[in-house]
Order: C-alpha cells, then sequence, then structure tokens
C-alpha cells in the first residue's frame, strides 16, 4: 500500500474532525471519503484514532473508579428508599385513579343529562318549528277526507308557500312535498269529477234552459208562439156548401212549468272551483282545453237532429231547445269566466253549428207534407234564430234557410192543391149553374165577383154562364195566396217583397198545378163535347179574373200596385193556352164524334143506280153538327168557325179517304153518283152557314176536291181536264191524276164484273177511252215526278 502524501493526510485529519463532530449523520463525509481513491489509507486513520481514544477511556477509568464504586453504594442505598416511595407513590395512585373513576362517571352522567337535556330543548324547538307544517298537514287530510277541495286546495297553498319552506332541511319535508303533489293530483282529479257531473247536468238542462230562452225572446220582441194549424186545414178543405169552417183551435207552441233561468237550473260553481283550482295548480290551459273539447262534443251531440224530427214539432222543439240551451250556457259562463269561453271560441263553434243545423234542417223539412207543420216549423226557426241573435251570432244562413222552407212550403201547398182542383173538376158537372134565390146569387158573387147588369136584371132562377168550377177554383186560389201569405207574414220583410212573392208564387200555382189539372182535365177520354165546351168557356171567365186576383194580392200585402208591375200574374197566358188546348180536344173530341157516325158508313160500291137521296147516316150526322154548333153560342166565334171548319174538312177526308181506299177494290157508278148525292148534302149544309162569321166559299172550299173530282168522273170530261191540266184556271185544278187512276181502276174493276158489257159497242168504246185516259194520266203522273 502506498503511502499517502502529506496532502492525503491533512484531508483525512479535516474528515475526521468531521465525523466527531457530528453525532448522527456521516453521509457527506464517508461520501466525500468514497468519491476518493484513499478508502484504505483512511480507514487505518480511522482504526489509529479509535485506539487512541480506547487509551484515553481507560486512563479516565482508572482515575475516577474509586468514586465509581461509591457512587454505586450510594445508588443501592437509593434503590431501597426509592421503592418505599414507589409503594406510596403507587398506594396514593389507586386511590387517586379510583377517585378519578368516579369523578369521570359522574362527568359522563353530567354531560350526558346535559346532552340529553340541550336535545330535549332543540327537539321541543323542532317540534315548535314543525307544529304548524304537522297541524295544516292534518288539516288538508281532513279536507280531503271531507271532499272540501277547494279549502283544501288553499291549505295546499299556505302548506307549499308559508310552512313547508321553513323546515326544508329536514327530510321527511321531501317525503311530505312528494305526498302534497298526490294531494295536488287528488284534488285536480276531483275537480275534473265535479266538472264532468256538471257537464253531464248541464247537457241534461240544455233543452229545458233553451226553452225558457226561446220563451223569453218571444216576450221580449212580441212574438205570438202559437200556430193556427186549424187555418191551412180550413183553407184547403172547403166544407160541401162552399163555406169555410169557422173552428179554429190554437196549439201552444211552449209549456214551461217554471220560468227559471240558466244560473236557476244549473249550478255553475263546479266551473268556477275547477278553473280556480287549475289556475292555482298552474294548469289553467289544459282545464280550459278540456273544457272547451267536451262542450265541442256535446255541441256536436245537440246538433245531431232526432231520427223522427220530420214526423212532428216537437222533434224540431227538442232539437232547436238544446243548441239554443248550449249557446247559453256558453255565452253565461263567457261572461263569469271569460278566460274560459271566449267571443272568438264561440263564434268558430256558432260557425260550424249554423251550417250544420241550416243541413238538418233543411233534410227533415223537405221530407214535410203538411202545411200546418211547415208553419210550425218557421216559427220555430225565427223564434230561434231571434233568440240567438239577441246573444249576438250571425243568423244570416238561417234566414236563408227560410226562404228554402218558403220554397219547399210552397211546394207543398201546390202538391195540396192539385188534389183541391182535381176533387173541384171531378165534382162539377160542366153545366151553367143555375140559381134560385137571391142568397144564392149573393153566394156566388161573394166567392166570384162576376158582374153581368143582364143578369142582374134577369128574373130568377138566373143562369150563369159559367159552371160551379170558375167561383169555386177562383175562391181556392185565393186560398192558396192567403196560406203563402202565412208563411211570409213575420220574416221582416218588407210589403213590396210579400207581394212580389205571393205573385211568383201565384204565377207558379197557375203555370204549374192548375194548368197541369186542366190539361189532364180536358185530356180525359170520358168528357164530352158539351162538357169540353163548357170548360172552354169556364176558361174564358177564369181569364178574367187575372185581374181581380191582383186586386187581392195587393190588398192582402197594401204593396203599390204601380211598382207591382215587376211580376205580374200570368193567369191570362196560361187560361189562354188552356183554353187552346182545350179548343182542339173540342176540335178532336167532334171529330171523334162524326167517327162514330161515320162507321155507320154502308155504302154498295156496285150499286147500279143511286137512291135519289142523300144516305141516312149522313143525314144524321149534318142534324148532329147543327144541334151541336147551337151550343156553341157562348163561345167566342172563332172557335165555333174554326169547329165548323173542322168538321167539314173531315167529312171530307173520310169520303176522299173511302174513295182512295184501298180495301175497296171496285166502284160502280151508281155507287159514284150515291157519294155525289152525299157531297150535295154536305154543301148544303155549308152553305147554310151553321155558324155565322164565314166570307163566302169558305165551308164550300172543303168539299172543292171531292167536288172536281166527281165532276171529272161523272161527266167524263177528260178532254178539258188533260188540255188545261197545271193552268190555275183549270176546272179541275184539285184533281190529282194520282187520285184520278185509282177511281178510274175501281171502276174499271166493277165494269170487268158486268158479263154484257163486252156485247155492247158504246161499253167497249168506254173501256177503250177508259184505257186511252189510263195510259195519259199515268203519263201525267210520271212526267211530274
Amino acid at each position: 500500500m502506498d503511502e499517502p502524501s502529506k496532502e492525503g493526510k491533512g484531508r483525512h485529519d479535516l474528515l475526521l474532525q468531521e465525523i466527531e463532530a457530528i453525532d448522527d449523520y456521516w453521509g457527506p463525509t464517508f461520501r466525500a471519503i468514497f468519491d476518493t481513491d484513499e478508502c484504505d489509507a483512511f480507514a487505518d486513520k480511522l482504526e489509529n484514532r479509535i485506539r487512541c481514544h480506547d487509551k484515553d477511556i481507560e486512563k479516565l477509568c482508572s482515575a475516577h473508579h474509586q468514586g465509581f464504586i461509591e457512587s454505586i453504594r450510594d445508588l443501592l442505598e437509593l434503590k431501597g428508599l426509592a421503592n418505599k416511595i414507589h409503594g406510596e407513590v403507587q398506594a396514593i395512585d389507586g386511590e387517586i385513579c379510583q377517585s378519578i373513576n368516579q369523578l369521570k362517571l359522574k362527568g359522563q352522567e353530567l354531560a350526558e343529562s346535559r346532552r340529553i337535556e340541550k336535545n330535549m330543548k332543540t327537539t321541543i324547538e323542532m317540534l315548535q318549528n314543525c307544529l304548524p307544517v304537522l297541524r295544516a298537514y292534518i288539516k288538508l287530510q281532513q279536507q280531503m277526507k271531507e271532499k272540501r277541495f277547494y279549502p283544501a286546495l288553499k291549505t295546499l297553498e299556505q302548506l307549499e308557500h308559508i310552512h313547508l319552506p321553513s323546515i326544508s332541511h329536514y327530510r321527511f319535508s321531501e317525503h311530505m312535498k312528494k305526498s302534497l303533489a298526490k294531494v295536488r293530483e287528488s284534488i285536480k282529479e276531483a275537480s275534473m269529477i265535479d266538472l264532468k257531473d256538471f257537464l253531464e247536468s248541464i247537457r241534461k238542462y240544455s233543452p229545458k234552459i233553451g226553452e225558457v230562452a226561446m220563451r223569453h225572446t218571444a216576450e221580449q220582441l212580441n212574438i205570438d208562439i202559437s200556430t193556427n194549424s186549424s187555418a191551412i186545414k180550413r183553407l184547403i178543405s172547403p166544407s160541401p156548401s162552399g163555406k169555410l169552417d169557422a173552428e179554429a183551435q190554437s196549439e201552444s207552441l211552449y209549456s214551461v212549468e217554471e220560468d227559471l233561468s240558466a244560473q236557476d237550473l244549473v249550478d255553475f260553481s263546479p266551473v268556477y272551483r275547477c278553473l280556480h283550482i287549475h289556475t292555482v295548480l298552474d294548469a289553467k290551459e289544459s282545464y280550459e282545453n278540456y273544457y272547451r273539447k267536451q262542450r265541442k262534443k256535446q255541441a256536436r251531440l245537440a246538433l245531431q237532429p232526432p231520427t223522427n224530427m220530420h214526423e212532428t214539432i216537437e222533434g224540431y222543439r227538442q232539437y232547436f231547445h238544446g243548441i239554443v240551451g248550449f249557446f247559453v250556457v256558453e255565452d253565461h259562463v263567457m261572461n263569469t269566466a271569460s278566460t274560459l269561453v271566449n267571443r272568438s271560441y264561440l263564434d268558430d263553434v256558432w260557425n260550424i253549428a249554423v251550417s250544420k243545423i241550416a243541413s238538418s234542417v233543411r233534410t227533415h223539412s223537405s221530407y214535410c207534407t203538411d202545411p200546418a207543420l211547415m208553419l210550425k216549423i218557421k216559427n220555430l226557426v225565427m223564434l230561434f234564430s231571434s233568440t240567438l241573435k239577441t246573444y249576438g251570432y250571425n243568423v244570416t244562413q238561417l234566414v236563408e234557410l227560410l226562404q228554402e222552407i218558403r220554397d219547399h212550403y210552397n211546394e207543398v201547398l201546390m202538391q195540396r192543391w192539385v188534389h183541391v182542383f182535381r176533387d173541384i173538376f171531378d165534382e162539377d158537372n160542366y153545366h151553367p149553374m143555375q140559381v134560385t134565390t137571391a142568397a144564392e146569387y149573393q153566394r156566388v158573387m161573394d166567392s166570384f165577383p162576376y158582374r153581368d147588369a143582364n143578369l142582374e136584371a134577369a128574373p130568377f132562377p138566373k143562369r150563369f154562364p159559367f159552371s160551379s168550377m170558375v167561383p169555386r177554383v177562383y175562391r181556392q186560389i185565393q186560398n192558396y195566396i192567403q196560406a203563402c201569405l202565412q208563411f211570409s207574414q213575420d220574416l221582416n220583410l218588407s210589403d213590396q217583397v210579400i207581394d212580389d212573392t205571393l205573385r211568383r208564387y201565384t204565377n207558379l200555382l197557375l203555370t204549374r198545378t192548375l194548368s197541369g189539372c186542366l190539361s189532364t182535365l180536358i185530356r180525359k177520354p170520358s168528357l164530352s163535347l158539351l162538357q169540353l165546351i163548357q170548360i172552354s168557356i169556364n176558361t174564358n171567365y177564369l181569364e178574367e179574373s187575372n185581374g181581380w186576383l191582383e186586386e187581392f194580392i195587393a190588398q192582402l200585402t197594401g204593396a203599390s200596385r204601380e211598382l207591382s208591375h215587376i211580376a205580374r200574374l200570368q193567369g191570362r197566358a196560361v187560361f189562354r193556352d188552356v183554353r187552346d188546348d182545350a179548343e182542339q180536344q173540342i176540335y178532336e173530341a167532334l171529330k171523334r164524334k162524326m167517327d162514330e157516325f161515320m162507321e155507320l158508313t154502308n155504302y154498295d160500291w156496285l150499286l147500279n143506280e143511286p137512291s135519289g137521296q142523300a144516305s141516312s147516316y149522313l143525314m144524321d150526322l149534318i142534324a148532329f153538327l147543327q144541334s151541336t154548333f147551337q151550343a156553341f153560342t157562348n163561345l167566342k166565334e172563332h172557335v165555333a168557325q174554326n169547329a165548323c171548319l173542322t168538321a167539314c174538312r173531315h167529312i171530307a177526308e173520310i169520303l176522299m179517304d173511302l174513295l182512295m181506299s184501298e180495301d175497296i177494290k171496285s166502284v160502280s157508278m151508281g155507287a159514284l153518283q150515291q157519294v155525289n148525292l152525299d157531297v150535295i148534302q154536305c154543301e148544303q149544309f155549308a152553305a147554310s152557314e151553321p155558324v155565322p162569321g164565314f166570307e163566302d166559299g169558305t165551308l164550300l172550299s172543303t168539299f172543292l176536291d171531292l167536288r172536281q173530282l166527281l165532276d171529272l168522273l161523272l161527266s167524263w170530261d177528260w178532254s178539258a181536264y188533260f188540255h188545261d191540266y197545271g193552268q190555275e184556271t183549270s176546272k179541275y185544278l184539285r184533281v190529282s191524276p194520282q187520285r184520278a187512276i185509282v177511281v178510274l181502276e175501281k171502276l174499271r174493276e166493277a165494269d170487268k164484273r158486268t158479263v154484257f158489257s163486252v156485247l155492247k159497242k158504246s161499253e167497249r168504246d168506254k173501256k177503250k177511252l177508259m184505257e186511252t185516259v189510263l195510259r195519259q194520266l199515268r203519263q201525267l203522273l210520271q212526267s211530274s215526278a
């Protein structure tokens, strides 16, 4: 090992000094030693230093050894004393520990007592704080048990806003809050149950409320709420004597036992309580939505008409009362709880309801065929409209509905009057009316304003030109006008509008009902010619009544006649058309009667010589025509003239058809001469002017075709015929080649039946001439074609 240098030795000494100076931590010193390569040298240095100190310790111990022994002896003596003191201290300590334990127990008892006292004081304070909450909660439970929900809601508000915040740091307050939430829902559900009961009761009492409201409206507006149903029956059902039945019984439209208002009939407090409860519970909007939804459902139920509503007026009353009751209740709720029901909501409900009301009434009234019932419906609709109008609703659609019902009412009346007119026509004998006393004459004058100075001056029995049909029809038209007026009354229409309406409906009665009935009447096959003539005469006087009917309407309505030109009655045109139709039927009936006589025709078409006089059937026909034309004296001149002209033309056509008939294959000259005698008799009848007023030759011209054909065939003047054919001055201008050929062929067939005609030279010449004529006629026919 190398010997350390002088510098290293000095560093080792310093390190040893640091070790000796420090008692417990030599880490930095040892780190400095280990950082060098002199660990072994330092260890030797340290070992030497330890040996030096050991020698010092030995010297010190040797120097103080005797003193140490003496100290040991003193310590042993002190040991005995110490043990004695220790025993005494332990005894004292035991006593002290025992006293301390007792004191500790007393202290613990005192502390526990003070803790209990403090807890009791704290508990009392807490209970005093909780006691109002508990009392309020118990009170709430009692109120809920007794179903006093409105006070319970106030107690609930106090608990939530006053009491519970003061005990919010207690855990049981959370449980109480949860239970209060359930109580809140219970109050809400209970109030809704009350509301449902209210809705059920209001649905029950709504018709009664509506009935009272409509009655009050009728009283305020001074509307007559009774309808005389027998008036219509009397108008359309005249007594056999012609007088109107004087019995009339009014039906009461309403029968209200008690004059109670909506709030008297129904307790509205559940609505207000429920509204307040939901407002407090912050559920006002949901409550309003629920109330409106339920009321809309009830509105839909109220708007559903009874199935048999169209049968009786009671169905309409029930329907209208229920609707009015609904809107009266809603109006009351709006005035007392405007947030629940407002005008906008009611207007929306009404706009939906009024369309359904109009549709239902329109549909059910369309089934009605009773005028008296329709008048009741009209009165109900009017009162219904007036009632709802007083509550601020728009009733324009209902006013328009009344116009539609009025049109249907008029249709029903016209259907009734169809039977009335038919009964009159069936009961009439179609003979001029005859009265034997002044009273009978006055009754006719009262029912039909006919005036004739000659008739008034004539002695009894007096004979009217018309039959009983005329005054009865006139009177029934007046009854119809009065029935129409009954519907237009109380509709707040002006006199001019009512006047125009009556005229329009009267025109419908005349142009449709009466015209149709008369047209059906005159086409009855059972009517005789004289009856048709009387019907035609009756139409003349009915036409004259048109002005009287206009005056009658003006008196009923009070409208100015100067302004009524807008809708004049069309009676004149109607009766004129009917009369024209009747005249045509007269002509047809005359032809049918003539055909009955002509069916008796029994010509011998192979007759050798004529009888020398006209046929008997023709003489009977002419005698019939002469007597018939005498009955035409009350008809207008042109009717008699047309009938006479028609008769002459018909006879000529029948005779011409006989000659041209394909069923007759052969005609002899004798038969042709007999036909000529009959035509001469007809010409004599025509020349006798059976009806005055004809121009000369007018009736004779109807037989001109027959006359020229017979003259040509009997005179055998074919040369003149062919020479003048086609000229205006021709003697036989009306004889066509076709007709001449037909008769000539029949004459030729008759000649063939004569066996000895071929033996006579004159007959052979005549036959050759006939063939020549036929050939020339066919040539003319071909050239004209």
